[in-house]
């Protein structure tokens, strides 16, 4: 049952898949926010294999904010984050987080004021990346952050008006009247991801959506969470492999058919991708910075080779 407070409905959401051990500390934190209206945490468990179901049973009977966990049987993020926003649909706002995430304190604050007090139909926050278990590599440096969905756009709360600032389902609130109107806006199931994959970019299409229908965005500092990264991503092989399946997705769904081809492939792109090689050599043979940089370059291009590829080849 939905708790409410002068008629406004709060839901903090997180999906989750085989995180049982995070399950605790994540709720706990949860349910430590300070905020003078009540709110519910909902878990959308989606087929998780270990004792998920367990540890979310005994977490439900434990005071504090009420949990509630449902099981989405399809697998994938954007199945379950879409299960997420049907269970919250008479919510007020929904609150999305990750399972790999805790909040600080004032993250529930920081939504409600940018709802309903700014008039926003989306709001993002900071995200962290949290190094306190594993050791940040040498060669990762600030400006890889981002692809560990690390966000700070300062101690000033602005209106999101370009693609430039984006913010993440990793921290991020909506006030769920959007999605009462429009029953088609949901999360796109061609940007899925699914499990352990790498990939996905749901989040990142939502949030160009809601900018291109003109929805009002804003970027609230109050908003913080601590992302912690699993080590199998702290590796130059992560990077490389999330950035040839962010191009494979945006060949395949983004880019249009074009006449001008070699072997099928725009040409264009080809010499796109053979720029970047020729780069990418020149800054390993010269052992210059940037490195790593240049190679998820050449990933990106030669995802959006075989991306156009797949999709032609269905056509």
């Amino acid at each position: 049952m939905k708790l409410s407070f002068s008629g406004k409905i709060i839901t903090f959401a997180f999906c989750t898949f085989n995180r049982a051990n995070r399950l605790e500390k994540l709720v706990s934190a949860i349910r430590h926010q300070i905020h003078p209206w009540p709110f519910e945490i909902l878990a959308i468990n989606n087929n998780s294999q270990d004792n998920t179901l367990d540890v979310l049973a005994a977490l439900s009977k434990l005071p504090g904010a009420p949990l509630r966990f449902v099981t989405e049987t399809k697998q994938g993020i954007v199945a379950a984050r879409n299960r997420a926003i049907e269970e919250s649909i008479g919510s007020d706002i929904l609150i999305f987080i990750d399972d790999d995430e805790v909040p600080l304190p004032g993250l529930i604050a920081g939504a409600c004021d940018a709802i309903l007090n700014d008039g926003a139909d989306c709001v993002g926050g900071r995200v962290r990346v949290d190094f306190s278990q594993y050791k940040r590599p040498a060669w990762l440096g600030d400006d890889l952050l981002g692809f560990l969905a690390e966000v700070d756009y300062g101690d000033y709360p602005f209106w999101i008006t370009t693609s430039k600032t984006p913010v993440w389902t990793a921290n991020i609130a909506y006030d769920m009247t959007i999605f009462r109107h429009d029953p088609s806006l949901r999360f796109d199931k061609r940007y899925d991801r699914k499990g352990k994959s790498v990939g996905g970019g749901e989040d990142l299409a939502m949030f160009n959506l809601l900018l291109k229908e003109q929805f009002k965005i804003r970027y609230s500092p109050n908003m913080i969470v601590l992302h912690s990264v699993e080590d199998w991503k702290l590796s130059r092989r992560y990077f490389i492999k999330l950035h040839f399946k962010s191009g494979e997705v945006f060949g395949r769904n983004e880019m249009p058919r074009y006449s001008n081809t070699l072997l099928g492939y725009p040409r264009f792109l080809i010499s796109q991708l053979l720029k970047h090689f020729a780069k990418a050599l020149i800054i390993t043979f010269k052992n210059n910075p940037g490195k790593i940089r240049q190679y998820m370059n050449v990933a990106h291009a030669l995802g959006c080779l075989a991306g156009y590829k797949s999709k032609n080849k269905t056509l």
